[in-house]
């Protein structure tokens, strides 16, 4: 099969599209004929090896949908171990979820790991109640731009967007936020604390945007680090959170995955919200397995808005 393959950790220049062996599924995995892989942020850090070391050589990549070996099925799948950019992916069956006829593999792809987070982030972790005010920051990312949309179909009463250009914001505007705000803005918090205070402050970003949010949450909000690892400055004392009566939170979608209902049924209902065009996935781009790199250049210089997506038969 055909993948695209890093030999040592590095920058985009290290990937190279080659013919390797298919994998092998052991006890409890499925082969997946893959259409689509998709491209995350996480990608970049497991590319020079800071985020996930895998054996090398190695072929990255933790989402892909396609068909099921054996039956033939439509399937959308999360890769805890990597093998997205290839032709052919081995899935845990746990981590594997059919997608209805009504979904299209774009928006199925799009949705499944990032839709996950976004869905998993306000309900299981922010507990978002209807009325309350959510922030979102990166809003205009795989995550952000799910995120949005789904705060307002949870029953947000207002919904703040950060993203960092003025298409980006205008972008987050067009998806329901009622205000876009620039994350480089030096009154950041105090623009959000224009805006009556924010019950649910999710952060994709870390450092000093996360500081902003703690600056602007209303009395008894929380603060909710989705991923984000900004440095010593997003560290804060029992004092801080006290005197704001805040709470401080973290998610991981690692923990929805190793529940199998839970998994499912966030998928199944990311599905029927994107069958009635409740929720949309942006896809920013697809490119060829020859692509890669230049998609990797692209999302680390922040030009991306929404999903990136690798044609592996390309």
């Amino acid at each position: 099969m055909r993948a695209v393959v890093i030999h040592r950790y590095g920058g985009p220049e290290e990937f190279r599209t080659e013919t390797v062996p298919e994998p092998v599924a052991g006890p409890g995995q499925v082969l997946i004929d893959v259409t689509l892989a998709g491209l995350n942020y996480a990608d970049l850090k497991c590319r020079t090896g800071e985020y996930a070391r895998y054996p090398l050589p190695a072929v990255l990549g933790a989402d892909v949908v396609g068909r099921r070996r054996g039956d033939g099925r439509r399937v959308a799948a999360l890769l805890r171990a990597g093998g997205g950019y290839a032709q052919v992916a081995c899935a845990e069956t746990a981590y594997t979820v059919e997608v209805p006829d009504a979904v299209g593999d774009e928006q199925a792809l799009a949705l499944l790991e990032q839709g996950a987070t976004a869905y998993g982030a306000l309900t299981l972790a922010g507990r978002l109640r209807p009325g309350e005010t959510v922030a979102v920051t990166s809003a205009a990312g795989g995550v952000g731009h799910l995120a949005v949309q789904l705060a307002r179909e949870l029953g947000a009463g207002r919904v703040l967007a950060m993203a960092s250009t003025p298409a980006k914001r205008e972008f987050a505007r067009s998806l329901g936020a009622d205000r876009a705000l620039d994350p480089e803005d030096p009154d950041l918090a105090g623009r959000i604390a224009e805006s009556g205070g924010v019950d649910l402050f999710v952060d994709l970003v870390g450092g000093r945007v996360l500081r902003a949010g703690l600056a602007g949450l209303a009395p008894f909000g929380r603060l909710l680090s989705v991923g984000a690892r900004g440095g010593p400055e997003e560290s804060f004392s029992v004092d801080e959170l006290a005197d704001r009566s805040a709470g401080l939170l973290g998610f991981w979608l690692h923990h929805v995955l190793e529940d199998r209902a839970l998994f499912a049924g966030i998928a199944d209902r990311l599905f029927r919200l994107a069958a009635e065009r409740r929720l949309v996935a942006r896809i920013d781009r697809t490119v060829p397995l020859s692509g890669v790199a230049g998609a990797h250049r692209a999302l680390a210089a922040r030009e991306t808005m929404g999903k990136v997506l690798v044609d592996v038969r390309r």
